[in-house]
């Protein structure tokens, strides 16, 4: 059986392509899904990407949570279906409220790009299988609006249920509440993050590979392989 992984492409996406490779690399077959569709063509997951869906021109996110795919992906999401939003997928989700709170300006005003070391929370949701809890690795970020934020009723639900998936080390970057850096929700079949793993999946391009695990935890989980 070979894994079919969607990859959602918005008006403004710019990591989509780099998210097919990253899937193709772990062994699945990545599936091209366009913003209009409905009909996620029988795939097993779903990464939407990162980039600057409709321009951002509302809070980022929030027009592409309206996209005609979206209303697919959130009822499948509720039913199981592994989903993963990178940076401005993050964003998405958070729209849709399949995650918990809103990302907003970086607090020092800038764009930041660097690549950023984060520890590994939570090692048990469908795409960090293959990492360990507490280890620690190194993944790309780029973002204006990277900021995390929720009351902190949220933030200390996240924290109690282990659902606080990766945290920023050694600085953070954009003033994410807690440093935090991307989390789940409570069936741990959606996840979302800031930095972008689809970067770090090949030694080709110099970030390294430690993003590819996000990739093959999908793959395996959905083959069956432990």
């Amino acid at each position: 059986m070979t894994a079919r992984v969607g990859v959602v492409t918005f008006p403004g996406s710019l990591d989509d392509r780099d998210a097919q490779r990253a899937v193709r690399l772990a062994g699945a077959e990545p599936v091209a899904l366009w913003h209009r569709d409905t009909d996620l063509r029988d795939v097993d997951a779903v990464i939407l990407p990162g980039g600057f869906s409709y321009g951002d021109y509302l809070r980022c996110g929030a027009i592409a949570r309206f996209s005609p795919v979206m209303g697919t992906v959130i009822e499948r999401a509720r039913a199981g279906l592994p989903v993963l939003g990178i940076c401005n997928g993050f964003q998405v989700l958070c729209e849709a409220h399949l995650l918990p709170g809103a990302l907003t300006r970086n607090d020092h005003l800038h764009f930041i790009c660097r690549d950023q070391r984060l520890r590994v929370e939570n090692a048990d949701t469908a795409w960090t299988r293959d990492y360990t809890a507490g280890q620690e690795i190194t993944i790309p970020l780029k973002n204006g609006e990277g900021g995390y934020v929720a009351d902190e009723r949220t933030l200390d639900e996240l924290e109690g249920e282990g659902r606080v998936v990766f945290r920023y080390l050694d600085l953070n970057p954009n003033g994410s509440r807690r440093d935090i850096a991307g989390i789940t929700n409570a069936a741990g079949n959606v996840v979302g993050l800031m930095p972008h793993p689809e970067h770090a999946v090949e030694d080709l391009t110099g970030s390294g590979t430690d993003g590819l695990g996000f990739f093959t935890s999908a793959v395996k989980n959905l083959v069956g392989i432990a």
